[in-house]
């Protein structure tokens, strides 16, 4: 089924009576200015996040994209204007699990081939059970830098005879076994089966509504470059899920693409620095271990699965700290701090408009550590992947 034609945020300039299309695709954010209003107190410095690239492929594959996105897409198969957030049961004591809907349509596979090879020359694709360590140095004794998720995409640049591929994904250049990457006609196939539409936030703030309506109740908001998964779109507004809610945005305020999902920088904790304790070293660190592991709604298993509470409450009680089993209760637990003022360790939490409905936990680096959803499981996101509404502190140190 073939993609609605004005499904893209489409940025113009008019020139001697020429049109000139910027169209965001596969890592890359097209420029784009609105007379959105930033909001006071939630805009953070992101201009190094993403890059800003376009070229005459770019142009090309406008038309490709744009008749690629169809009323569904597969969200899960596995933060100007909108977005609305439904209710996240992940940390409800009800017996019933949030309900998923039906994929309705999606690209087809010769625009999504298109969509992958035009920002890939070499691809490869991380085939493993969770994250795959990428390393400032071809050795496992090379210090850790990132991770690559399952099924995300890579630029190979090279290939050791010792198998030690030199990557790029995302933002993050480095060094991870070749074991492990799909390369070739079987990566271009498999890209077809595990990349997703995303929308790129291109204004400086994003509202999140309750519906698809600029009177709706505005429920969070997200930073430009924040990529977020796609479930519908329509004439004007694009449906899509942060961790398991989900809600309605304006598209003229994103730029839609078929990608895979990319590396992330992972920043090595070290007690002793900026005032990190060992206990808060200790706990980043074995939160990391579980990077990649389920989301099972109502689980406490940081091996068979867990929710965003149920997460943090394991990581705890770990490191013997017994915190309650629900994202409310343990905003309402700890001592409230300031999001400016967090330390590794310490949770950071978000809501849907009608109260907390979310945790994570910060783990430096302007990162934090979650249980996000059934595609994702456990990852790695900005702190500001959507406005947190409050900060606790358990450990006093």
């Amino acid at each position: 089924m073939n993609f609605n034609k004005k499904v893209l945020k489409i940025s113009t300039l008019c020139v001697a009576g020429a049109v000139t299309i910027a169209v965001s695709t596969v890592g890359m954010r097209a420029v784009s200015y609105t007379t959105e209003e930033p909001v006071a107190g939630i805009s953070v410095s992101l201009d190094d996040y993403y890059t800003t690239k376009s070229s005459a492929k770019e142009v090309a594959f406008a038309g490709a994209l744009a008749r690629s996105v169809g009323t569904e897409m597969s969200a899960y198969s596995g933060d100007s204007e909108e977005i609305a957030v439904g209710d996240d049961a992940s940390d409800e004591t009800t017996d019933e699990a949030p309900e998923e809907e039906p994929t309705e349509a999606e690209a087809t596979d010769k625009e999504k081939e298109d969509a992958i090879t035009l920002n890939y020359e070499n691809l490869g694709i991380a085939k493993v059970d969770n994250y795959l360590n990428i390393r400032e140095g071809a050795g496992e004794d090379k210090k850790v830098i990132g991770k690559l998720p399952k099924n995300a995409g890579c630029e190979i640049y090279s290939i050791s005879d010792d198998g030690w591929a030199k990557i790029k994904s995302g933002k993050v250049t480095g060094y991870v076994s070749s074991e492990y990457l799909v390369t070739g006609d079987e990566a271009n196939e498999l890209a077809k089966e595990v990349g997703m539409i995303v929308a790129t936030v291109n204004t400086e703030t994003l509202k999140v509504r309750e519906e698809a309506d600029k009177d709706s109740t505005c429920l969070t908001l997200v930073p430009e470059g924040e990529e977020l998964e796609v479930k519908k779109v329509s004439d004007e507004w694009v449906k899509v899920v942060i961790d398991n809610d989900k809600g309605y945005v304006a598209k003229e305020y994103v730029d839609l693409s078929y990608q895979l999902a990319k590396g992330v920088f992972v920043e090595e904790v070290e007690a002793g620095t900026n005032g990190v304790s060992s206990v808060r070293a200790d706990m980043v660190a074995y939160a990391k271990q579980f990077l990649g592991n389920r989301y099972v709604w109502g689980g406490t298993s940081l091996t068979g699965g867990v929710d965003c509470s149920g997460f943090t409450m394991r990581i705890y009680q770990h490191f013997g700290y017994n915190i309650t089993r629900t994202s409310r209760s343990q905003a309402v637990s700890g001592r409230t701090i300031s999001a400016s003022s967090v330390k590794p360790g310490d949770l950071l939490f978000y809501s849907n408009g009608g109260g907390i409905n979310h945790v994570a936990m910060y783990i430096g680096g302007g990162q934090v550590i979650h249980a996000s959803n059934p595609r994702s499981g456990i990852k790695i996101s900005n702190m500001y992947y959507r406005t947190p509404v409050k900060a606790v502190r358990y450990i006093n140190d």
